[in-house]
């Protein structure tokens, strides 16, 4: 992560208008009556589009092109359970069932040549039956001296998602993928306008998984062997429009091994544009996972634009929800906020930000300014980093702990969808 310096917070000079904002105690929800405070406002500059098509439309069924078909079977979509009932109906003794779940889960590996404590017709059997192939790699792309790596996934129905395994000094992030395409229909964002293709499967957002952690274990990224430790659903698609899938993947990652990865759920985060009844059955799972809110402006206006699904669930509906998941959980909520030039980088929309979240209580939230990572031919571009470096301040300012994230891969079309765009 970048840490800029703050400098001096300017003072604020264009014209002044009013917004309310709650009283609110330290540390705990909003209560009170309204006031109002001066925020600064800038003219609204707005790209228009070059290529003179319309808006992709915001969708939430699960297979908006073309037919696809439901992925087959996988050892992973089963509990602990049904694994020893699928063992048994192939004719095998239940404790096979773990077997397989340690070299799976522990060993990272679904190939039968090497489970070599089973016997060969054995697990030829069980492997054939259980472990279908789901993910095939058909393209890698590398960045930041290998530390970065890309992979184009081919889904059983030709589908393609993406993830993105980064290797940092103190830890190694993961970046999955939950939907091929992705409903929500953001204007700047790469999957937004590639549509929605369909779910994917628990197994499907687990093969990735295991497959990062399998590269990392054999020591394909440089700085030797690691092991998998952070984990983000930040890739292709909106997690929670999968909240099943998604969820179950979670267990796997989180369940000890041999019936999971035995990953900490605080080093995983869940990202959304802001579904709020998704957000608020999330609060109650009890597995401690990071939220992660794609907020990208402070005004429903703006948002509204930027983040269609805003016509639902407005901006205080969605801080509201993120709100109450950090209550339930005691978990600090991120904030995602994708710096786009001219557009949501205005120092009064930090203003503005900060006043909502201070109107909420303290400590219970973090911003994370990003700049933004263009698509070839998009009118969206990122911020001047000047421009960046006030909003990052304005935010300071109001006592919001903020951090910069680091943007990886922008030379290998590091945003998500990119690659799968491309094959369009």
């Amino acid at each position: 992560m970048l840490d800029l310096v703050p400098e001096p917070v300017a003072p604020l000079t264009p014209a002044r208008s009013t917004v309310p904002i709650a009283d609110g105690a330290p540390g705990g929800r909003a209560r009170g009556s309204l006031r109002t405070a001066p925020v600064a406002r800038a003219v609204q500059v707005r790209p228009v589009p070059i290529d003179g098509g319309g808006p992709v439309p915001l969708s939430f069924s699960t297979s908006t092109r073309g037919a696809r078909g439901k992925p087959p079977r996988h050892f992973v979509d089963l509990t602990p359970e049904q694994r020893v009932e699928a063992v048994v109906e192939l004719g095998e003794k239940p404790f096979r069932a773990k077997q397989l779940a340690t070299h799976y889960f522990a060993h990272l590996t679904a190939d039968a040549a090497e489970m070599t404590d089973l016997p060969q017709a054995t697990r030829d059997r069980l492997v054939g039956a259980l472990f279908p192939d789901l993910l095939t790699a058909a393209r890698t792309l590398t960045a930041d001296a290998g530390a970065t790596v890309k992979t184009l996934w081919h889904l059983f129905d030709g589908a393609k998602v993406e993830s993105v395994l980064m290797r940092y000094p103190n830890r190694t992030t993961l970046c999955v993928s939950s939907q091929a395409g992705c409903g929500m229909a953001c204007p700047f964002c790469a999957t937004g306008q590639l549509g929605l293709t369909r779910n994917l499967s628990t197994a499907e957002i687990v093969e990735q998984v295991r497959s990062a952690a399998r590269s990392l274990a054999d020591g394909d990224l440089p700085g030797g062997p690691a092991r998998l430790s952070n984990l983000v659903f930040m890739g292709m698609g909106e997690p929670l429009a999968n909240y099943r899938a998604v969820m179950e993947s979670v267990r796997r990652l989180v369940a000890p091994a041999p019936d999971g990865f035995g990953m900490s759920a605080r080093n995983i985060t869940v990202s959304t544009v802001g579904l709020v009844p998704a957000m608020d059955r999330l609060a109650r799972e009890g597995i401690p996972v990071t939220l992660a809110l794609s907020l990208h402006a402070p005004d429903d206006e703006l948002r509204s634009e930027l983040v269609p699904v805003n016509t639902r669930w407005s901006v205080d509906e969605a801080l509201d929800s993120a709100r109450n998941y950090f209550e339930v959980t005691g978990r600090r909520v991120s904030i995602e906020y994708a710096l786009i030039k001219d557009m949501n980088d205005h120092a009064w929309r930090a203003d503005l930000l900060g006043t909502k979240l201070n109107a909420r209580g303290r400590g219970w939230v973090h911003v994370n300014p990003i700049p933004l990572n263009p698509t070839p031919g998009s009118i969206w571009t990122a911020s001047d980093p000047a421009v960046e470096r006030v909003f990052v301040d304005r935010l300071r300012a109001h006592g919001i702990p903020t951090t910069v994230r680091d943007t990886r891969g922008s030379d290998i079309d590091g945003a998500c969808g990119q690659l799968a765009a491309e094959e369009e």
